[in-house]
């Protein structure tokens, strides 16, 4: 499998089988491990996968999800949910609490909200929850517990559906991103953008931030005191393309950034570099708009001889210029595809080659997403067209990724959720109105 990035994503560790019994029974943590880093995966490989996306194997391998379904262990919707509520009175309260304590009710809380919808049992108590994970974040009494609090408000983000937790977290978030704990800064600016996108923002907010992040991108971390920090820059540059693909018009906002956006492809951060080649081809789906009834034009990206043409397929039209050199920028692209130094690690050669394939793609045929295939039918000659990225959702149902804005919102779900993705698919409507679905046959 191909890696869609570098990214940190916890997991946990193996558990003892009295541990798990221990869950089971709902006397102990969910959170009773230490949490390990594992990097998502991106796309098929090239020798004959069948193009699905894998939940267990691509985001943690040793999710929740699994703890909670594991062949040994049993776990009914009454004692997750009595676990859940044991959580939500331990985070709520704070007399009697410490920061060890919260800091552990926040994994338990944060890893069952990943693993099932629990939108009922926490909107009552919405406020105090806020209340009290913005307080963590806000005294910052140690990173680990401002860290745990952040990913326990991105799991609540994704799990309300209220419409207005932006304005209730926006400043704080804004605040956490100035700190002086890289770790809390890069959850800091992940959360904002979820906060942003599913939250309620406004659209002069969503700008505004965007160009917040831009000055991130800008400065290689320097206007946060990062200097030079490629995690930092990453996360400013995935949640700018995030809340890019929550604004119909963005020819103002390429102009602003796309010479940051290839700048930041002569990083020495193969991660920095890949969300940058991300954004840049969004960047350019976004351009093209489908062509409006009774418009005339001279000639869209296709034509009836075109060997992707797809009869009825609508019509694109490309409404401004993304980049002024874009033969200069091919050619980067192209360098990136097939990069060979031996100063870049294999892994990261390989996650390049890939990602840049993909870039320079749609670079050059904006209609062209991510995974594209250009494989031929052998009877008829023709391409076959479309994304080979998918996921399998349920045996019957399956997100196919064939579009930027698709992968770009599929990635900070997945960040949000880890294994604990599909199941929000099916049962979370906030989830599966950001990304369309078609019906496996």
């Amino acid at each position: 499998m191909r890696d869609l990035r570098k990214q940190a994503l916890e997991s946990h560790k193996t558990m003892s089988r009295k541990a798990r019994s221990k869950i089971a029974s709902g006397a102990s943590s969910l959170a009773g491990s230490r949490t390990a880093s594992r990097n998502g995966s991106r796309a098929p490989s090239d020798d004959g996968d069948d193009g699905y996306l894998s939940d267990e194997t691509a985001w943690s391998t040793n999710s929740i999800d699994e703890i909670l379904n594991g062949e040994d262990i049993h776990i009914s919707e009454e004692q997750w949910k009595s676990e859940l509520s044991v959580r939500i009175e331990q985070i709520t309260n704070l007399k009697r609490s410490t920061t060890e304590g919260r800091t552990e009710s926040f994994a338990a809380y944060a890893h069952i909200l990943m693993a099932r919808y629990a939108n009922e049992e926490i909107e009552s108590h919405a406020r105090e929850l806020l209340q009290s994970m913005l307080r963590s974040i806000r005294q910052e009494a140690t990173e680990h517990e401002a860290v745990k609090a952040l990913k326990a408000l991105a799991a609540t983000i994704v799990t309300l559906d209220t419409g207005d937790v932006y304005d209730d977290v926006s400043v704080e978030l804004k605040r956490a991103i100035q700190s002086e704990s890289v770790e809390v800064q890069v959850n800091a600016i992940h959360c904002l953008g979820l906060a942003a996108s599913l939250g309620g923002a406004g659209e002069d907010e969503i700008r505004d931030i965007m160009t917040l992040l831009l000055e991130v991108i800008e400065t290689d971390g320097a206007s946060v005191d990062a200097q030079d920090n490629g995690s930092i820059v990453t996360a400013a540059l995935e949640n700018w393309g995030l809340l890019a693909t929550d604004l119909d018009d963005v020819q103002e906002e390429t102009e602003a950034a796309i010479e940051a956006f290839v700048d930041q492809l002569e990083s020495s951060d193969a991660s920095v570099q890949i969300a940058a080649g991300e954004n840049i081809a969004l960047l350019y789906e976004k351009s093209f708009t489908a062509q409006e009834e009774g418009e005339e034009i001279e000639q869209g990206p296709l034509d009836e001889d075109h060997p992707e043409y797809i009869k009825g397929g609508e019509q694109l039209v490309q409404r401004y210029q993304v980049y002024r050199n874009r033969d200069k920028l091919l050619a980067t692209l192209d360098e990136l595809a097939t990069v060979s130094s031996r100063r870049i690690s294999k892994k990261d050669r390989k996650t390049l080659h890939s990602s840049f394939t993909d870039v320079r793609n749609s670079v050059e045929k904006p209609f062209r997403g991510p995974g594209y295939s250009t494989a031929i039918d052998q009877e008829t000659g023709r391409v076959y067209g479309g994304g080979r990225m998918k996921i399998r959702i349920n045996k019957n149902l399956e997100l196919r990724i064939d579009k930027w804005w698709k992968l770009l919102r599929l990635t900070a779900l997945r960040r949000a959720l880890q294994g604990g993705f599909a199941y929000h698919y099916e049962h979370n409507d906030m989830v599966s109105s950001a990304l369309p679905f078609s019906v496996g046959k």
